[in-house]
């Protein structure tokens, strides 16, 4: 199904708190849809992503709202290396409500529109979220570039903070992730 009209407009600041609890409510619903209220995969909030993470990740990054004929139905945030061209996806969000609608395709497809200059984009999904994995894989044309789990850690892994406590490990999230990797050039 294509979603019409969707277009990304920058993030205001005066919609940070409501782009943050939607966001977590997003997360949220993939991980209770899958393993409902699991303690293992919600933080000690009852979150899959921390407040700190998304306002880390909005204050050193490109913040979007997806809109759909105007209205808001999600987000995204994007990590843009101007040098490199070896862009980021941090965060893609789309409201439950509108999943299955083509809105998030559409909205990668303008991300893609706008950065023309990009070699690589890169990005992470929980291992769980299969409705991500076949997004990016069979939809965006992302590859499967990693997968991390106990046998082949993230090594990045010690760098990344619980930005909610600094100074304190992460353990955030699920330890399984898949990294993907699309190359545009």
């Amino acid at each position: 199904m294509k979603a019409e009209n969707v277009t990304l407009t920058p993030l205001r600041e005066d919609d940070r708190d409501q782009f943050i609890f939607e966001n977590q409510h997003a997360f949220k619903f993939g991980a209770i849809e899958e393993f409902g209220m699991r303690d293992d995969h919600l933080d000690g909030d009852g979150e899959i992503i921390s407040r700190g993470t998304i306002e880390h990740c909005i204050d050193h990054g490109v913040a979007y709202r997806i809109r759909k004929n105007g209205e808001i139905v999600g987000g995204l945030i994007l990590k843009i290396d101007e040098a490199t061209q070896h862009n980021e996806l941090e965060i893609l969000f789309v409201s439950p409500d509108c999943h299955s609608k083509g809105v998030g395709y559409a909205a990668w497809c303008e991300v893609e529109r706008l950065y023309p200059d990009t070699v690589v984009w890169e990005t992470c999904t929980p291992y769980f979220e299969k409705r991500n994995i076949h997004f990016y894989v069979n939809k965006c044309g992302f590859q499967i570039a990693e997968f991390f789990c106990e046998y082949h850690r993230d090594p990045h892994e010690d760098e990344y903070n619980d930005f909610d406590e600094p100074g304190r490990p992460n353990d955030e999230g699920p330890d399984e992730m898949f990294r993907f990797v699309k190359y545009m050039k």
